[in-house]
């Protein structure tokens, strides 16, 4: 634009000395020329200056483009970018630094001065005051972004311990920690995409700026330029490092990966043999079930059977458990050795009763199903065994005469601890294939009955309604000969007389089931009564007292003779 109106000048100019130069004659005819010539240039001059403005508006508008294009730029370093957050902190961290450096050298001049104006001194105090807000901000900095930029961001998670697998649950906690790996380096990998993209705006703001500074050179963007350039060169060296430690990262994670993937693989090798195992016992134990129930027909030693391979089973599935999964079983076996002592004390009662379901499951004393009686805490219940498990019997108890006379009560469910085999009496009412008992009935009668016809009616009658026991019991017994030795084995009702203090009693005893005998019992007891009462010569008997009375007539008042008169 200076160029032009150079030109416009230096062309007037020598126009003008032309025209002083030529006679009045030759100015006269070339008036007509000059004029047509200044309205040329007067023509060239406008279109000049109208292209001049035009460029000069065009210019403007670029500059705002290129102006609105830096600001959204600006706009998206300062969009929640944590390196730039970063990058802000550690600037801002230098210049408290610088500041507080430059305070306390000041302060330090102020103290240095031996004399203090008033002035001075509350400078002083000033400074101070601005020391220590500065420290604690320096402090504040120092801590969240540290001596060295970007170390919080280039420094990825710390791997914690790596798992290791002894047992299959092991498996579940190897799949979580290789989950979480993958999840660290998802993030460390964004990071590194955050800042490629902020160093892709950066070198796009160069550019920009660039521009700006070529089309306007007085814009004043040096300064801004400046720290671009730092910008980049910090940001660009941190991708560097980032590409590195994200490399050296991937590997470390692949190389944990492939050992516990490893480790996994021999868990569940290691798991589908054992279940094998297991398997395998559990078929073993199944076949066995169906040998026993095939061969053993008696549903208590079944029952007793079957309880014993469980056990042995579940014995067995334990040893295996044990001897895969704990690492020195040694160790274990000399821990329990010395623990032993304190163990024995403390679990007494569970060793006993342990040991008494050894004695119960080898002896064959007591089998499921049998009936016994058991005294308990000065208590005695009769019932069925309901089941025998390692440490206790449980019973069913029934109405029978105990309940009867001493409890009242039937039917609970007792829990018998299996020690009591060595420490309480035991009584069964059943044992092998023997499943009756005798029981008695008493009758009194008086003294003058017919008491040969009484025992003979009683003895009838027990006779007539325990056959068929007699006959089960009698070849119960036969069974036995082999086994025990048996010197009396009459099974017959037997009748006894005893003398009571008010009458006969007559005792008959027979053969009745073990699990009912009160059924029995009442129907004879009835019969017995009716047998009895239809005899005129048998009389019942019941606790009777005779009161003899005796008179003395001495002593009892005179009667009046006839003719007198009681005074």
């Amino acid at each position: 634009m200076q160029l032009t109106s150079l030109r416009f000048f230096f062309t007037i100019v020598l126009l003008q000395a032309s025209l002083w130069a030529l006679s009045p004659a030759e100015q006269v005819e070339n008036n007509s020329s000059n004029d047509d010539r200044v309205a040329q240039e007067l023509l060239v001059n406008t279109s000049i200056a109208e292209n001049q403005r035009l460029l000069r508006e065009k210019r403007l508008s670029t500059i705002a483009q290129v102006q609105g294009e830096l600001d959204e730029i600006t706009r998206q370093l300062t969009n929640d970018n944590v390196w730039e957050k970063s990058y802000s902190s550690h600037v801002a961290y230098a210049q408290v630094r610088s500041d507080l450096a430059a305070l306390q050298a000041k302060i330090e001049t102020l103290n240095s001065n031996r004399k203090k104006s008033a002035d001075d001194l509350e400078v002083l105090d000033d400074l101070e005051s601005k020391e220590k807000i500065l420290s604690e901000q320096f402090k504040l900095l120092g801590t969240q972004q540290g001596t060295n930029l970007f170390s919080t961001l280039l420094q990825p998670e710390e791997i914690d311990e790596i798992p290791v697998l002894s047992n299959p649950l092991d498996i579940f906690t190897a799949i979580s920690f290789i989950k979480h790996l993958e999840e660290i380096y998802a993030d460390y990998t964004k990071r590194g995409s955050e800042l490629t993209e902020m160093i892709s705006l950066l070198k796009k703001k160069k550019e920009i700026l660039n521009n700006l500074t070529a089309i306007n050179e007085k814009g004043g963007y040096e300064s801004e330029l400046y720290d671009i350039n730092r910008r980049l060169d910090k940001f660009i060296n941190a991708q560097e490092i980032l590409k590195i430690t994200a490399n050296i990262y991937d590997k470390r994670i692949d190389e944990i990966e492939v050992k516990l993937n490893k480790e996994v693989q021999i868990q569940v090798y290691k798991l589908g043999k054992i279940g094998l195992i297991i398997l395998f016992l559990f078929t073993l134990a199944f076949f066995s079930k169906v040998m026993s129930k095939k061969y053993i027909t008696d549903n208590d030693r079944f029952y007793m059977a079957n309880k014993i391979i469980n056990f042995s089973n579940y014995i067995l599935i334990m040893i295996i458990l044990l001897f895969n999964y704990i690492e020195n079983v040694s160790y274990l076996v000399t821990v329990l050795g010395f623990a032993s002592a304190g163990i024995a004390i403390a679990m007494k009662d569970w060793f006993m009763s342990m040991l008494g379901w050894l004695v119960i499951v080898l002896g064959g004393s007591i089998h499921v199903g049998d009936r016994i009686r058991v005294d308990m805490d000065g208590m005695r219940y009769v019932g069925d065994v309901m089941d025998i498990s390692l440490l206790r019997m449980t019973i069913l108890e029934d109405i029978t005469l105990t309940t009867y006379y001493e409890n009242r009560r039937a039917g609970r469910i007792i829990f018998i601890p299996n020690n009591y085999v060595f420490t309480r009496m035991k009584a069964r009412y059943s044992h092998d294939s023997l499943k009756t008992v005798r029981d008695g009935i008493d009758v009194a009668i008086s003294f003058d009955s017919n008491h040969k016809k009484a025992m003979h009616l009683s003895k009838e009658v027990a006779r007539k309604y325990s056959k068929g026991y007699t006959d089960i019991t009698r070849k119960q017994l036969n069974k036995l000969r082999h086994k025990y030795s048996l010197k009396n084995t009459n099974v017959e009702p037997k009748v006894f007389s005893f003398i009571e203090p008010y009458g006969l009693n007559i005792s008959v005893w027979y053969l009745t089931n073990a699990y009912a005998t009160l059924t029995l019992r009442s129907t004879i007891s009835s019969e017995i009564i009716d047998a009895y009462n239809a005899e005129d010569d048998i009389t019942i008997a019941y606790p009777t007292q005779q009161l003899n009375l005796t008179m003395n007539r001495s002593k009892l008042p005179q009667q009046p003779e006839s003719g007198e008169v009681p005074s």
